[in-house]
């Protein structure tokens, strides 16, 4: 199935109510897990990513501890990363696999540091990567050495897990850390439920402590909307030939990460108003130079960005990328060959680095000579919703495999219509 997606006036005027933080509901369902105290999470995200955690955690199977129990993640790659902490502590052999990408993705440098922590974990198939054996238990805790450049995921996964374990967790990080901003976002969550973590220069520590929440009869824990969804509405804005747009579900200021992309998003013309409950984005005026950024904080906006950059025709230089190598797909790859449908070259300098070079004029004709096509999208959600937002600049741009967006924005495409876009399938 594709989409073809266009927008007859290049106007976005209205109001988004936007879909719930994944980052945010995941570590929330882990907390609720591990939390002896019950407690409700309200606006849950319904990402696919979401559904398969909070299935999993409430399943029969999970709550019943059976021995041998198989759960499936498909292609959650959070869900992996956080499962595979979790049921290290729990009493009980679990084995978890994925799809075929996600036997691709490696965990490794997670597993290793579980083993250091005590857990049991075995290789099913290929070393290094899922399917996962852990057979669960009391961890001892401890402290461990990692390297500052590993997926945040990694690092939140073990600080979910440290009040359990008998010895505490202390994680020394080796060079410079980065995607700060998520690691900090789950410090943050844990402390909303009175476990207290601290950073110590280049190590952070949690002692062994017990998940409470707040002393109010009736708790509920309210997960803010995406900041990174909101990628796709700023990409949209910047583009447009006039838009005033208000995204309903966001605070200010935000745990997340991605919230920086207001600051970004200033240099493409595009000015951000903080409101009670959300934010009012509208066009200005674009700088027009060159663009450079380290995205080792905020790596799933890059895609984004890197559309806009080759839409607006801006060269630009991109840092901080280690980690999209991993990713649902190899995505500094997969940016390479669909901007070059578009007449962007991407020159990759390293695993880290990319320079874009954008085409003088737009078009999804890119070199001259070729073959109008698709953008194909390579199971990564995000490789779909960045360039939909091309439709703003084209006629139209048609995308491959749309139902991907599921993954973390499953109504994407329905706002999309809202704001006027047409998508026809086919």
């Amino acid at each position: 199935m594709r989409y073809t997606i266009s927008h007859p006036t290049k106007k976005i005027i209205g109001t988004i109510e936007l879909t719930a933080s994944k980052s945010e509901s995941n570590r929330a369902l882990i907390i609720q897990a591990l939390c002896s105290e019950k407690f409700e999470i309200s606006n849950l995200a319904k990402a696919q990513d979401t559904v398969t955690l909070n299935q999993i955690l409430h399943s029969d199977v999970t709550q019943s501890e059976v021995e041998g129990a198989l759960l499936d993640v498909g292609a959650a790659g959070t869900t992996m990363r956080f499962l595979a902490a979790y049921f290290s502590t729990k009493i009980g052999t679990h084995t978890l696999t994925g799809s075929e990408r996600m036997k691709k993705r490696p965990i490794g440098i997670l597993v290793n540091a579980l083993r250091d922590l005590g857990a049991h974990i075995q290789y099913l198939d290929k070393e290094g990567y899922p399917p996962l054996k852990i057979t669960g238990k009391a961890l001892k805790g401890g402290e461990i050495e990692m390297d500052g450049n590993v997926s945040s995921q990694f690092i939140s996964a073990l600080l979910l897990i440290s009040p359990e374990l008998q010895n505490g967790l202390v994680i020394k990080f080796k060079g410079e850390v980065t995607s700060r901003p998520y690691i900090n976002m789950t410090l943050k969550m844990m402390e909303e439920f009175r476990v207290y973590g601290q950073w110590h220069e280049n190590s952070i520590s949690v002692s062994k402590q017990n998940y409470h929440k707040k002393s109010e009869e009736d708790y509920t824990y309210k997960v803010e909307g995406d900041w990174s969804a909101v990628s796709y509405w700023y990409a949209m804005v910047a583009l447009s030939s006039e838009a005033d747009l208000t995204i309903k579900g966001l605070k200010h200021p935000s745990l997340q990460g991605d919230s920086i992309l207001a600051d970004v998003f200033t240099f493409f013309g595009v000015k951000t108003e903080y409101l009670t409950d959300g934010i009012r984005i509208t066009k200005n005026r674009i700088k027009d130079e060159h663009f450079g950024f380290d995205f080792s904080d905020c790596p799933d906006i890059a895609q984004t960005v890197a559309v806009v950059v080759s839409a607006l025709k801006i060269p630009a230089l991109f840092n901080g990328l280690h980690t999209l190598r991993i990713k649902e797909t190899d995505r500094i790859e997969a940016l390479k060959v669909e901007l070059k449908k578009v007449g962007t070259e991407v020159e990759i300098l390293n695993d880290n680095s990319i320079k874009i070079i954008p085409p003088k004029v737009v078009t999804l004709s890119g070199v001259e000579g070729q073959q109008l096509t698709t953008i194909q999208t390579y199971e990564d959600h995000r490789m779909a919703m960045a360039f939909s937002a091309l439709a703003m600049k084209l006629n139209e741009i048609t995308i491959e495999d749309p139902e991907v967006v599921k993954k973390s924005y499953p109504n994407f495409w329905n706002d999309l219509k809202s704001l006027g876009f047409e998508i026809k399938e086919s």
